[in-house]
Formats: C-alpha cells, structure tokens, sequence
C-alpha cells in the first residue's frame, strides 16, 4: 500500500511539473492578449491588473471546464485553453469606436451564438474554408502591425521624445532576442521565446532606468472575480457581428487542434465530443464576457508538449488549469505584466502580429491557385481589409448605417471573403 502511495505521489509530483511547463508555453501568449488590448485602449494600472489576473483566471477554469466531460459539455481532451491572439485587433477597434461596454456585450453574445450553434457548427463552418480563414487572420496580422510600430518608438507618435534611440534599442533588442532563441533554442525554451525576449528587453529598459514598478506595488494582493467590472455592457450590431466572425474562426482553429490532440492521444474524436468541445467554448466565452476577459480558443502551443513530455493523460492539464486559477486570484503576479515598457511590448508585438499574418499566409498557400476564381477571393478580400481599414473617410458619404460596417477593415474583409467564395465557388471550395 505504501509504495503504490509512493508510486502515485511520484507521478502526480511529474504530472505538476508537466503542468507548469505546459503553463509557462501559453503564459505568453494567454497574457499578450489582455496587456495589448489594455494598451490600446489606454486603460490604467488598476483596470490593466484585473483585466490580466481576470484573464489568467478565466483560462483556468475554461480548461477545467473542457476537461471534465458531462452530457452536455467537455470535450475530455489534454487540451489548455487560453485568449485568441485573433481578438486583439477587433476588441481595440470596437472599444475605440463604440466603448469598452461593446466589447463585452459582442463577447456575451458570441458566446451565446456558439453555444447555441455547436450541434449544427459544421454546417456554418462551410462557409469559412481554408480560402477564407486563411484571408482573415492574414487581414488581422497585418492590421496589428502599425501598432506594434507604434509602440516601438515609445507608445504615441504625437510625443515629443517619440522614436528616441533608447526605445528603439529595446525594441530591437527584444525582437533579436526573440529571433536568436527560436532560431537556435531547443525543446522547452524555444517554446517560450516571446516570453525571454520580453523578459530580456524589460532588464534591458531597467538598467536604462525605463521600468516603473509601481503597477505592482498598487495592486492588491487578493482579488475575487467582479462581474461586468467595466460596466454593464451594451451590445452594438457591427461589434457583435465582428465578434462573431471572430469566434468562429477561433473555433475552425480549435477543431484542428481537437483533432491533432485526438491523434496524439491515439482517442477518436466523434461529432458529439466536438459538440461538447464547441458549446464549452462558447460557455467560456460567454463568462468571459461576463467577468470581462476575452474569448478563448484552443491553444496549439500545447499540443506539442502533450508529445514531447509523453504524458498523454488529462492529468498534468488539470495541474495547469489549477495553477492558472491560483495565479489569477492573486493580482501582484498578473501586474508584474505591466512592468514591461512600451517599446519592449512593441517588438514583441511586432513578432507576434507578423507571425499572426505568417500563420494566414501559410493557410493560404494550401489554396489552389490555378484557379484564377481564388485568386480573386484574396485580392479583392485583403485589399478591401487593408485599404478601407487604411482610409475609412473613403465612405463618409454614405449612410452612417453603411459606415459602421466600411469603417472596419477587418469585417469588410470577412465578409467579402466569405460572399465571393459563396459567389464564385459555391459551398464546395476545393482546397
């Protein structure tokens, strides 16, 4: 009896340790999400801390919420869920436009939407093949850029000390430490460049006297969740149907990600396990929107250190999930995010909205060219995404109803992707 206690408190110290690595390979990317949203919208200190402790917290329980399987909910795979990196550039765009209340209120109803979606999700996933979600985040990634080339001098192109040397040298910094360690790391610590590189650009901008610790020492050592902690929400049409296109391609996302852990774990994964898998996204979603953090998609990080590590069992994400949940609660951690200055954020943003666009044009190299009808579909889709996204006043003409829509380059993109490929290729795209 004592060795089998023995034997199976070795395995749970291993499994805890397979779960703080998985949590260290999505910390980056899971908090990227709050801390840019937040700098865009120029919140404060107090507002950045919840929304990040909010986030880390929320990841948690969304992934214990997927892992634990019921009639209705969980999908029961190894599988972390944290916020999509594709909600950053519309969550700025409609809280600059219509209020951080819309924000929220588009992701409570996106939630909703997915939830009650999730049994027939593969007759809407049709009309977002390959072509189109491949233009999406392209469209996304690209957008996001002048933002990062933003930060990178500083924060605000209107300053009057904007692009001096000093930002400059952390930002490139940064960026070079991220390039060195995915270039030429290995395994564990290649899977967490962005975070080193933050990390070393950060030590570099504090011993330029750069860093301000007092988001830490503001911050409250305990903190609960707060519903609708920004206000109660409001629910603008544009915004909602800007989220929605967004959730839905985090969930043509996720079901990659379902399907590759599937295989990994050597697990069939049947219409009704991706039924459950959807709605409890939705469900995360829907919360998420509640406790004001932002929609959650599976992460593909992950999957590859369910391989690696060789523990295929649920039990190390459970670990993870705990850990988030804990972490979240206690908000000095969650501020120590907001140490990093402007310009350091800036080159990792840089990376990571490249590699957003990177991942759009390598699902867009999958798409048959020869067929001058795809061809087409991309042009006119990333050229109105940019362009309009570029020059909104080109419609100030036209009704303001109209303008809602023109005005966002990122839904006039989806949608023209999504009409032409109905239009020129009907709901069979070969891909």
């Amino acid at each position: 009896m004592k060795q089998m206690r023995n034997q199976m408190n070795e395995e749970n110290g291993k499994a805890a340790l397979v779960g703080l690595q998985h949590l260290l390979a999505m910390y980056a990317g899971a908090v990227a999400v709050p801390l840019l949203i937040g700098t865009g919208l120029g919140m404060d200190a107090q507002q950045m801390t919840y929304l990040i402790s909010m986030d880390i917290f929320m990841c948690g329980l969304a992934t214990l919420l997927q892992l634990t399987v019921t009639k209705y909910f969980g999908i029961g795979l190894p599988v972390i869920l944290g916020c999509a990196i594709q909600v950053v550039g519309p969550a700025i765009m409609i809280g600059s436009q219509a209020g951080i209340g819309a924000v929220f209120g588009s992701i409570i109803v996106a939630g909703l939407f997915l939830m009650v979606t999730a049994g027939i999700f593969s007759k809407i996933k049709v009309l977002f093949p390959t072509i189109v979600t491949g233009t999406v985040i392209t469209v996304i990634g690209l957008t996001l850029i002048p933002v990062a080339i933003g930060k990178m001098g500083g924060g605000d192109v209107s300053m009057s000390n904007f692009g001096e040397p000093r930002y400059l040298l952390q930002a490139f910094v940064t960026i070079a430490l991220i390039i060195g360690i995915q270039a030429f790391g290995r395994g564990f610590i290649r899977s967490i460049a962005v975070l080193i590189g933050l990390a070393g650009g950060t030590l570099l901008a504090y011993f330029m006297g750069d860093v301000n610790f007092s988001a830490i020492s503001q911050a409250p050592v305990f903190q609960v969740p707060h519903p609708f902690y920004f206000g109660m929400p409001t629910f603008d049409i544009v915004s909602i149907i800007l989220m929605i296109i967004i959730v839905i391609v985090c969930m043509v996302e996720s079901t990659g990600v379902y399907f590759a852990l599937g295989e990994i774990t050597e697990q069939e994964v049947t219409g009704e396990d991706l039924k459950r898998g959807y709605r409890t996204e939705g469900l995360a979603i829907l919360l998420g929107g509640i406790f004001n953090t932002f929609p959650h998609t599976g992460f593909s990080q992950n999957v590859g250190l369910v391989q690696l590590s060789g523990i295929k069992t649920r039990l190390p994400i459970y670990f993870a999930a705990i850990f988030l949940i804990i972490l979240g609660l206690f908000p000095k951690i969650g501020a120590l995010a907001q140490v990093i200055p402007e310009a350091v954020l800036g080159g990792g943003m840089l990376v990571m909205f490249g590699m957003v666009a990177v991942a759009g044009m390598r699902m867009l190299s999958k798409v048959d060219y020869n067929n001058d009808k795809n061809l087409l579909i991309v042009a006119v889709s990333i050229g109105f995404g940019l362009g309009f996204n570029m020059i909104p006043q080109l419609f100030d003409r036209l009704p303001e109803t109209l303008q809602l829509f023109t005005s966002n380059g990122i839904v006039m993109s989806s949608l023209t992707a999504v009409v032409l490929n109905l239009v020129l290729n009907g709901l069979k795209t070969k891909e």
